[in-house]
């Protein structure tokens, strides 16, 4: 975003706004105000054509600064209590200058009817200002502050406030003169005050709330801010201070809305308002925390061309990353252009620009200090992995400590990308999330990436900040790509909504292992990042034997904080156990035992997720099988022994892809006619770069659905390079639609850890070929306006859909179940006997061409198509088809299959999961 040069005249100052700015899409040239706990300030957009300030009415008894609003702001309707930057105003003592004194103020400004406008000298920048005066009828309270900058405040109407109008005419007299840096006094009405700090009459509790209220379209967005404050002053029993107080965010852009700090009686007064959507609570949201490209089949040179398709026009594609940004933007140019100072590393993406957001974190966490680098700069490493995951520029020698060495790059490097900066050391808030959403969309990104999600399972759509966020992203054509979660166990998916790419995590064929060697000779292979080795046997021991205090063995065998005894443990290698799927508390274990004394350790993985750990001391992460193998050892042994050594890199030693231990998976607990996830990418231990604020390192291998996600919004950019005109919709069909269901060995995919054949809500479509997904031959397109019906379908009605479309859209267009959406996977929850359904193809392959249907129909179903022939005569040409089911034998819980269409050189799968619906008559369960 450019900033026009500020007249000659005027300083050119920051302002601390009492309604929260945006920051800029790019922060200025110089500090970034990165230093931890130090607030970077907001520059507001100074403009060099001078204007006349709008024509202002001031209800008695207030008065306040004025300026001109920036071209970008309606001029009749600049938000009350809102700071811009233009000419600022204050109001100062008259003085006894003729009327006629050329510091007058302009004649341009409106005199309202109890007003008269008086001239006095403007003072010295070393000047302090004297208080206000008004006529003494009017009993009036002062809120003095250090006001550093230029501001523009403007009341709005007595009627709007809710103010009782004033009994008597007031005419203070007062000057407007630009603002200088001093103190600035406002004045407001007794009334507009909340109670004084000493009042006994203590609020409620108040909590931070999302208030939706659906399109923007059609809305002003300075109408859209001077609403909310209305509806908050309301509440608020017409107070403007309580009002601007508990405001956090307006969303005026992508949406409408805002976020507040409001008690629950407040926030069920709301939800009762017209016009309002959904109100929900900030909840907070979890990180779903190369090779892998090469995996994948792209070729690993920089400027990663794909033989057949010009990728070039990458440079044109932004990437919007929402999470904890990116070590990129260190430093921006005035012009807007990111200017990154990498450093030793060239890995990470310069950053067309960055934002950060902290209201709404701050409001939960109630603190200022626990936000480190309160700037778009990443402090934690994870968003500076993703970014360069997507669209990292290549480097020829990348590794993590000397492991998994060689070239490294994300998947569309010469992409531009766009920092929104939501999460922080716990997590990433709702508010903060949709006021990301709303600048995306502003901004003008094309691909939107998050890494991240819910902790529990799923509200509605609508009470669902990325949901909600993605759903007006789509709608101005932005694919939305999100990570499944880490919940591991069937039905733990998030990020459902239809018009998400949700994405789920496999494996690749690299691993990082270190080789144990046991007493006997017997030589056990785990998983580790550890450097470190023995250099020769040690005694080792159950964890369970080392127990300590008031611990019993099994506590002490999880190896938890104090848990072990360390004259038992000193100089042993202990055996610990792990459950759940937190990588800290893995990393923890082996601080433990170092502390205790011990020199190395056996961690027992009872969840098997083949995730490699960095630990403190040498040690492996083991299955509970061979854990049992080791433990046995130990118990029949009467001196049992082990050695450990360093990791090292391993390639080709598994079969890969498999989908992870950890991967959340289907069905679809909002909606099961919409399969989820749609899609799986490599996920585990996938190295790319880190910030060095974090742990001093440049790169980091991390294992997620965190890191899957990326590969997929790099694949999405590729495809919008490729086809710049397709919908969100249609590049989640040709990267769903071209999946690839066999594993490199030509067998099919499988699921850690116990090795069974995995299926649609393991992995969606199946696993991710970039390569085929550019050239998908047919798509399954969806429109806002098919959305639009799905909701229908799941039970919006007319009223609700309109406040969320912001149009006049009916449900008389829809479908008889969620199934009717035209997506690229079929999901049948509720067989009754038989069901047909109707789907639209278009032709984005050779004009002149056939396809055959060909079906792997799920057990126990009977599934035909018609026609079973589609045969297309040019480019964009669509046709429909119909898919019958029919139950044929029993069967229990859902089964899974395909359709898949085939000409000579392409094939178009969709994945079929149908679940038969008990019977009746008791024949079907």
């Amino acid at each position: 975003m450019a900033h026009d040069a500020p007249p000659p005249s005027l300083p050119v100052i920051l302002a601390e706004s009492a309604v929260q700015d945006r920051t800029p899409l790019c922060p200025p040239h110089g500090n970034m105000g990165d230093t931890p706990g130090v607030t970077a300030p907001t520059p507001l957009p100074v403009h060099s054509q001078l204007l006349p300030p709008p024509e202002v009415m001031l209800p008695p008894p207030f008065s306040l600064a004025l300026s001109r609003p920036g071209p970008s702001l309606n001029e009749n309707s600049v938000p009350a209590g809102q700071n811009h930057a233009e000419l600022a105003y204050f109001v100062t003592e008259p003085s006894e200058e003729s009327p006629n004194s050329p510091n007058s103020p302009p004649s341009f400004l409106s005199k309202g009817p109890n007003l008269s406008i008086n001239s006095c000298p403007i003072p010295s920048p070393t000047s302090s200002p004297k208080a206000l005066t008004l006529c003494k009828e009017a009993p009036t309270n002062f809120l003095s502050k250090a006001f550093h900058g230029l501001s523009l405040k403007r009341k709005a109407s007595t009627e709007e406030f809710n103010s009782p109008s004033p009994t008597k005419s007031l005419k203070p007299s007062f000057e407007l003169v630009p603002a200088l840096n001093f103190p600035l006094t406002t004045l407001s009405s007794p009334a507009l005050f909340p109670p004084s700090i000493g009042d006994k009459s203590r609020p409620r509790k108040r909590k931070v709330y999302v208030v939706y209220m659906g399109s923007r379209d059609g809305y002003d967005p300075d109408e859209i801010l001077l609403q909310n404050h209305q509806m908050l002053t309301a509440i608020h029993k017409g107070s403007v201070e309580q009002a601007r107080a508990s405001h956090l965010y307006s969303y005026r852009h992508g949406f409408r809305g805002f976020a507040a700090k409001l008690t629950e009686d407040q926030a069920s007064q709301l939800a009762e308002m017209p016009g309002v959507v959904s109100v929900f609570r900030n909840n907070r949201r979890r990180l779903h925390t190369t090779h892998s490209w090469d995996f994948m089949g792209l070729v690993g040179e920089e400027t990663m061309e794909i033989p057949g398709y010009s990728t070039k026009n990458q440079v044109n594609v932004v990437i919007g990353f929402i999470d904890t940004a990116t070590l990129a933007c260190l430093r921006c140019l005035p012009d807007g252009r990111g200017n990154a100072n990498q450093g030793n590393h060239s890995m990470l993406q310069i950053a067309t620009g960055a934002r950060h957001y902290l209201s709404g974190y701050e409001a939960e966490e109630n603190s200022v200090n626990t936000a480190s680098f309160r700037s778009p700069r990443d402090s934690s490493g994870h968003g500076s992995h993703t970014a360069s995951t997507a669209s990292g520029r290549y480097v020829a020698n990348m590794n993590y400590k000397g492991l998994a060495a060689g070239g490294a790059r994300g998947g569309a490097p010469m992409a531009r990308i766009a920092v929104y900066k939501t999460c922080w050391n716990s997590g990433c808030y709702d508010v903060d999330i949709l006021a990301a959403f709303d600048d995306a969309i502003r901004d003008g990104v094309h691909v939107l990436s998050l890494s991240l999600g819910t902790e529990s399972p799923q509200g509605d759509y609508f009470t669902d900040a990325i949901s909600v966020g993605s759903f007006h992203a789509a709608s101005h054509g932005i694919t939305v790509v999100a990570s499944v979660g880490n919940g591991g166990i069937r039905g733990s998916a998030t990020n459902l909504a239809p018009w998400i790419i949700t994405v789920a995590a496999s494996s690749t064929d690299r691993d990082f292992v270190s080789n144990i060697r046991l007493g006997n000779g017997d030589n056990i292979v785990g998983q580790s990042l550890s450097l470190l080795q023995m250099n020769t046997s040690r005694t080792i021991i159950s964890a369970s034997d080392a127990y300590a205090g008031y611990f019993t063995p099994y506590q002490s065998s999880y190896c938890l904080e104090s848990s072990l005894n360390s004259t038992k443990a000193k100089g042993k290698v202990l055996v610990c156990r792990h459950v759940g799927i937190s990588t800290e508390s893995k990393l923890e274990k082996s601080r433990v035992v170092k502390a205790a004394g011990g020199v190395g350790m056996i961690l027992v993985d009872e969840e098997e997720e083949r995730v490699a750990i960095p630990f403190v001391i040498p040690a492996a992460i083991v299955g509970t099988g061979i854990g049992n193998k080791i433990l046995s050892y130990i118990n029949r042994t009467r001196e049992p022994a082990s050695r450990i050594f360093s990791a090292k890199t391993v390639l080709g030693s598994q079969s890969a892809p498999c989908v992870t231990a950890f991967s959340s998976k289907g069905p679809n607990s909002l909606t099961p006619e919409i399969l989820k996830p749609d899609i799986t990418a490599p996920g585990l231990n996938i190295l790319a770069a880190w910030s060095p604020a974090s742990e001093n390192m440049l790169s980091n291998i991390l294992s997620g659905t965190s890191m899957a996600c990326p590969h997929v919004t790099g694949i999405a950019a590729l495809i919008k390079t490729v086809h710049p005109s397709w919908s969100p919709s249609a590049i989640k069909s040709a990267i769903m639609t071209t999946a690839d269901l066999l594993d490199k060995n030509g067998k099919p995919i499988t699921v850690d850890p116990e090795g069974r054949k995995a299926n649609a809500f393991d992995y969606g479509a199946g696993f991710v070929n970039p390569t085929r997904a550019l050239d998908p031959g047919l798509i399954y397109d969806a429109q806002p306006e098919d959305y639009k019906a799905f909701l229908c379908s799941i039970g919006y009605n007319d009223k609700l859909l309109q406040l969320i479309t912001g149009d006049n859209s009916t449900c008389d267009r829809t479908f008889a179940t969620p199934t009717g959406l035209n997506y690229p996977s079929i999901a049948v929850p509720n067989l009754k006997y038989k069901f047909s359904l109707t789907r639209t193809v278009t032709n984005v392959g050779v004009p002149r061409s056939v396809y055959v249907a060909v079906v792997s129909p799920p057990m126990g179903i009977n599934v035909t198509v018609a026609p079973e022939r589609l045969v297309f005569s040019r480019y964009g040409e669509k046709m429909n088809f119909t898919v019958n089911f029919e139950v044929e034998a029993t069967s229990e819980g859902y089964e899974f299959g395909f359709l898949t269409w085939r000409s000579r050189t392409t094939w178009v799968t969709t994945p079929l999961v149908v679940r038969a619906a008990p019977s009746d008559h008791g024949l079907l369960r």
